[in-house]
């Protein structure tokens, strides 16, 4: 990171975000959080980092964000498949109208480099569990994906212009302890409270479709590398792909041996087969993931009970 002193973490009051800003803080930098609070936690944000209280979309916030800050981590997103049907405009005005925002605002004589979280919904269904390369076709069947894919094109449009380095990362299933509960996003995270309320758990599909569960620890640890190294799109996940039969039946033997998982229709928008290959990224970043599914489950389920 030699060379930079001060980033900005957008969304940096969220899961991934708050973790990337104590990191940040922890190699040295000084952070600038930007988040408006509707899923991200003030509490979550380090006390070292400045915050402030806004959207992407207020012209006025992301300036005061942008002050004297060399490099950007761009985070803030609504983040959810199925929910982008229903809220299609505010998910596209937040993730491609947002970001179009904050690239308006970026300096260049100021900013060197930044750095966009993406999402596996970018690609194509694959055919088969096979790790999927960045190369794979970006044929996105949400308007989630739509959007993300969108935000990567016009990012990296708009940046080579101003010659400002620009990599985009492609986050796939994160999971962790400190995941916000809500019914579209973090299928353990739903899973493990359902569970432990002693509520049952629904699959949506034959739960057949496979999954690349990484730890967000990784996914923090791959974004930072980043920084002043590596442009390109990289994807971010483990390699390894988990069904969600195989998920329940992991959680079902740990919380509540005698329950059942019940199925459902399969939603519109979800991937059937999505798991990363993580060649590129090992390459360029040294990425290697350090966590598991099975070994870290644990220290999830501790998280979860203990609110």
């Amino acid at each position: 990171m030699t060379g930079f002193s001060h980033a900005l973490v957008t969304g940096g009051a969220g899961f991934i975000g708050s973790r990337l800003t104590r990191r940040l803080l922890d190699d040295g930098l000084r952070v600038t959080v930007i988040d408006n609070l509707t899923v991200g936690q003030r509490h979550a944000v380090p006390g070292d980092a400045c915050f402030v209280h806004g959207d992407i979309r207020d012209e006025a916030a992301v300036g005061d964000a942008l002050t004297g800050v060399d490099c950007v981590f761009h985070l803030a997103a609504q983040v959810t498949i199925r929910g982008s049907y229903d809220r299609f405009y505010e998910d596209l005005d937040t993730n491609v109208m947002g970001t179009a925002r904050l690239l308006r605002a970026v300096d260049s004589l100021h900013v060197r480099w930044f750095t966009l979280a993406s999402s596996m919904a970018v690609y194509a269904d694959a055919p088969s569990p096979t790790p999927i390369p960045e190369a794979h076709p970006t044929q996105p069947v949400s308007p989630y994906g739509v959007g993300k894919l969108a935000a990567e094109g016009v990012s990296r449009e708009i940046l080579a212009a101003r010659g400002i380095p620009f990599t985009a990362v492609r986050y796939f299933n994160t999971f962790g302890p400190g995941q916000t509960y809500t019914p579209y996003v973090g299928v353990i995270t739903i899973f493990v409270t359902r569970l432990l309320r002693g509520q049952p758990i629904t699959i949506f599909g034959d739960g057949e479709q496979q999954r690349d569960f990484v730890h967000v620890d990784d996914i923090v640890a791959g974004t930072v590398a980043t920084l002043g190294r590596a442009q390109g799109t990289y994807n971010l996940g483990t390699g390894r792909g988990t069904s969600l039969n195989q998920l329940a039946q992991l959680l079902i033997s740990r919380l509540a041996p005698h329950q059942r998982v019940s199925h459902a229709a399969a939603h519109a928008g979800e991937l059937r087969f999505s798991v990363a290959d993580i060649a590129a990224a090992r390459a360029a970043l040294d990425y290697v993931p350090a966590r598991s599914l099975e070994g870290d489950l644990d220290t999830v389920i501790a998280e979860i009970a203990a609110r």
